[in-house]
């Protein structure tokens, strides 16, 4: 999956019903909650920290593999400052914890930065998803008289 969207309050609910109908298609249902979570807290930091209605580019990809696999979110947008880092929220703050639940929601995450004009970054994370179990196979029993 691959939105190009204006990051923009409004748009945040439709991106995370896609990618939760994306993880359902994939066969990683099991995974569609925090993988929506974290389109919210990736995509709303684009709104905080680089402005509301700046472009961004949400890719989600499935990543499967034997018993697992994973779905990689992306979320690029084209703020030239410092890399974000998750740091340390005051108890009584009412934001600062997006990149620190990510985190801890996630296989791993990171940020990826390509310096050329035009300028982007990539705020990515991993989730871990269970492969659906084949469904069962029934065998007929063969009755010789």
């Amino acid at each position: 999956m691959c939105l190009h969207a204006l990051a923009k309050p409004s748009e945040v609910a439709g991106v995370r019903r896609q990618a939760v109908a994306h993880c359902r298609w994939w066969g990683a249902a099991d995974v569609a909650d925090l993988v929506a979570l974290c389109v919210s807290e990736v995509l709303t930091n684009v709104i905080a920290h680089v402005g509301e209605g700046s472009p961004a580019t949400v890719r989600l990809t499935w990543r499967g593999g034997g018993s697992g696999g994973a779905v990689r979110l992306a979320v690029t947008d084209t703020d030239p400052r410092p890399l974000p880092m998750p740091s340390p929220a005051a108890p009584d703050a009412e934001s600062g914890r997006g990149l620190a639940l990510v985190e801890a929601l996630s296989l791993r995450w990171g940020v990826e930065r390509r310096g050329r004009v035009p300028f982007a970054k990539t705020v990515w994370c991993e989730l871990a998803a269970v492969a659906p179990s084949p469904a069962p196979t029934t065998k007929k029993k063969t009755v010789t008289p």
